[in-house]
C-alpha cells in the first residue's frame, strides 16, 4: 500500500466544496481541516505510486475546483496501533 499525505490551500469559500469533491476520489480515505500553513490535509492510500500519481496530476487538479496549492509527501513506512493494510488494503 502507499500512502500519501497531501497538505492543500484552497479558496476558503469553496472549502466545504473541496472537502466533498475529495471525499468523493476513490483513494482519498481521510480529508483533515487543520490550523497553520495549509488549510486541509487530504491522506490517500492506493495500491501503487500509478494510482496515487493518477489522484495527484488528474482528479485533485482537474476535477477539484478551489484548490490552489498542495505539498504531497509520501509515506516510506508506517507505524500504527491497528492494522492499516487490514483496514485499507
Amino acid at each position: 500500500m502507499v500512502t500519501g499525505i497531501v497538505l492543500v490551500n484552497v479558496d476558503r469559500s469553496r472549502i466545504q466544496e473541496v472537502i466533498r469533491d475529495a471525499m468523493a476520489i476513490n483513494g482519498v480515505t481521510e480529508v483533515y481541516t487543520v490550523a497553520g500553513e495549509y488549510d486541509l490535509v487530504f491522506v490517500i492510500r492506493v495500491q501503487n505510486n500509478a494510482q496515487l500519481g493518477d489522484i495527484l496530476a488528474t482528479k485533485m487538479t482537474g476535477d477539484i475546483p478551489g484548490i490552489l496549492h498542495s505539498k504531497t509527501l509520501v509515506t516510506l513506512n508506517a507505524q500504527a496501533k491497528v492494522d492499516l493494510e487490514k483496514l485499507f488494503g
